[in-house]
């Protein structure tokens, strides 16, 4: 077994190799240069992409190998009991297993993605890289993206690679896979993404198309090296389904950058990069034809104990994925139709990845529209699984609240309205338009969102795993709510903190200015705004399960205090006479639009009347809940004093009239 192990690995790495090469040569990544600019020289042009394989390979690897071990294998103990303190039960031996591996291919990784740094520092100056000094190689690492991008890659695989040496439980390999998952991203913020027109588009769905890939790939290549055949037929069950998921989200988010980077269609045919994509294209057909005959055909015979077709026909289609990769990397390195570099460039389009929006006008709040894949894809994965839990308890004959779906999908439509219609692009700009974002998406679509109960919904529609063995998700949904992570941030107090904080750390520091000037950053900052606003009315209003039991008049007193930093912070910035993030927005400002000063005050004023409807109804939705608790703690009084009327025993309410009845005539004595 070991010996066509190895064999089968090095028939891999030559597929890998040779359709590298091939791809290289034929799309003029190293054979083709400016006459007259310098030249780093066939090691640096053979050498940088043939590391970046490496570092590909070693991700895939460990993400991989990872995500099975935490995610698709039994363990020790039955994987549906959930202890109070939400730890987690031990690996099983074939985990446990897979974990030991995943750390040599992450210090693998680790080590590739260091070995970049001076190929990419050659790359950049046109200079042999026997010429690249060691001060060189670290004012890149430091200062510049394509540095950064591989030391933060190789300091979470580092990371992983000490990490999958230590952990022993399941909970433990499952943060390790998310940090795997997680150094896998890195890249995808530098390249011809981040050079493309449109950030928004390009970045994240890159993002997503690596750790897709990486997932998909790693997975089949870690399922064929388990030693058992039932341990195989049990991940397998669970692979086919995270399979299926990851192609379509390789397919879409392939064919968004494509988009991007060729300009358009006639440049399939037309470019040599082009036809490139093309031939990935066919290999991602391909692999999902292969992937369609084991649904049908090798999954049911590995559940009947025979496992040989299965594992035959994996082998082959992680042939196809090497030969894929090769093309990948390749395309890495071939000149696109639309320049990520051009020579004339505007200012204002380099700093939003778009041209400068024209005047507000009330048709331009919706279009063009600003894709950005990110929040698309959130809001697609969010509409498209809330309604299949709905569709689910539907046909199990359990009825679920049309209010909740309702106000779930008004979330998600908000959302999608903020963030992706042309709105979005006027929120770059405009420090009144980030302003009437910001509100929106920190109080109205986290109200919608909470209203729609989805932790509830994911409760009962989820189902169980097959094997007992193995934690689905349910399971880690469980884990979750019991943990002491979520019971700490849940708290009312810690809630409101991370509510208010935020407010004014953004806007009474230079952090706004920072954020706005990088993707990640803004990103980053909109998902925080929806995120904390979530757990704040969560803590308020929520009926989902894992919530803090709190007494009403505390959560009204918490209402009332977020209620007044909210007032305050827009009043102080009203007051204000300081332009926050002057440097962003002196830069992106449009000549039609108002001073900088007045559309703050604009913004400000937003801030401080924006949030009274929304503050006044959660006020009183609480005075309500309020009111019924009190009639049902009364009812229930009323219920014992009965009861104990009925039996002749004294209860709870009997014995306390009593006492004040006694003390009323101790008073009077």
């Amino acid at each position: 077994m070991t010996a066509r192990r190895l064999a089968f690995g090095v028939g891999a790495a030559v597929m890998l190799v040779a359709t590298l090469v091939a791809a290289l040569r034929w799309g003029g990544a190293v054979t083709s240069w400016i006459p007259g600019l310098p030249d780093a020289g066939a090691g640096t042009r053979w050498g940088l992409p043939v590391a970046r394989a490496a570092v590909d390979v070693g991700c895939v690897a460990t993400v991989g190998w990872c995500v099975v071990a935490a995610f698709l294998l039994p363990g020790t103990d039955p994987g549906n009991t959930v202890n109070a303190h939400g730890r987690g039960q031990l690996l099983g031996p074939a985990g446990y297993r897979l974990l030991r591996r995943a750390s040599w291919w992450a210090a693998g990784w680790t080590v590739t993605s260091l070995a970049i740094l001076p190929l990419t520092l050659s790359d950049l100056l046109g200079r042999p890289v026997s010429a690249v000094t060691f001060a060189g190689v670290r004012s890149l690492a430091w200062s510049v993206a394509q540095g950064q991008s591989a030391l933060a890659q190789a300091a979470l695989a580092a990371v992983v690679a000490v990490a999958c040496r230590m952990v022993l439980t399941r909970t433990g390999a499952g943060v390790v896979a998310v940090v795997a998952c997680v150094a896998a991203v890195p890249p995808a913020l530098t390249g011809h993404a981040a050079g493309a027109g449109n950030h928004q588009l390009a970045v994240t769905s890159l993002a997503a198309h690596i750790l897709a890939a990486a997932v998909w790939v790693g997975g089949l290549a870690a399922l064929l090296t388990l030693r058992s055949d039932r341990v195989l037929g049990v991940a397998a069950h669970g692979y086919s389904r995270l399979a299926l998921g990851c192609w379509a989200v390789v397919v879409v988010s392939g064919v968004a950058n494509a988009a991007v980077r060729l300009g358009s269609a006639a440049e399939l045919w037309q470019s040599r990069y082009g036809l490139l994509v093309l031939g990935k294209a066919a290999a991602l057909t391909a692999v999902g034809v292969i992937g369609a005959v084991h649904r049908s055909r090798t999954l049911p015979a590995l559940r009947a104990a025979t496992p040989r077709a299965f594992r035959r026909l994996a082998c082959g289609e992680l042939l196809v994925f090497a030969a894929t990769l090769g093309l990948a990397v390749a395309l890495s390195r071939t000149p696109t139709p639309v320049p990520t570099n051009p020579v004339d460039t505007d200012p204002v389009t380099d700093l939003l990845g778009f041209a400068a929006p024209a005047p507000l006008t009330a048709a331009r709040v919706l279009w063009p529209p600003l894709l950005d894949a990110f929040f698309l894809t959130v809001v697609a994965l969010g509409v498209a699984g809330y309604l299949a839990g709905v569709w689910r308890l539907y046909r199990a004959g359990h009825r679920w609240p049309v209010s909740r779906t309702v106000s779930w999908l008004g979330g998600m439509l908000l959302l999608a309205g903020f963030t992706v219609t042309g709105f979005a692009r006027y929120a770059y700009v405009l420090f009144s338009a980030h302003m009437a974002q910001h509100m929106v998406l920190g109080m109205v679509v986290p109200i919608l969102l909470v209203g729609g109960a989805p932790v509830t919904l994911a409760l009962r529609s989820l189902r169980k795993p097959a094997d007992p063995g193995v934690r689905g998700a349910r399971n880690w949904l469980l884990l979750i709510l019991h943990s002491r992570v979520l019971r700490l941030l849940s708290h009312p107090l810690v809630a409101l903190a991370l509510y208010v904080v935020s407010l004014y750390a953004l806007y009474f520091s230079n952090l706004l200015g920072v954020l706005m000037r990088y993707h990640l950053g803004h990103l980053a900052m909109l998902t925080h705004f929806v995120v904390v606003g979530f757990l704040f009315y969560w803590v308020l209003i929520g009926v989902d399960p894992g919530r803090r039991p709190v007494p009403p008049p505390l959560l009204v007193l918490i209402h009332f205090a977020g209620m007044a930093f909210h007032a305050f912070l827009g009043v102080a910035l009203m007051q204000s006479r300081t332009v926050i993030a002057p440097d962003w927005y002196g830069s992106v400002h449009p000549a039609w639009a108002s001073s900088l000063l007045t559309d703050q005050h604009l913004g400000a004023g937003l801030a401080w009347s924006f949030g009274e409807i929304p503050a006044a109804i959660i006020l009183i939705l609480l005075v309500v809940r309020w009111i019924r608790a009190d009639e049902r703690e009364q009812r229930r009084l009323d219920r014992a004093a009965d009861r104990a009327e009925a039996t002749g025993e004294d209860d709870e309410l009997a014995r306390y009239n009593d006492f004040l009845r006694r003390a009323a005539e101790a008073e009077r004595r």
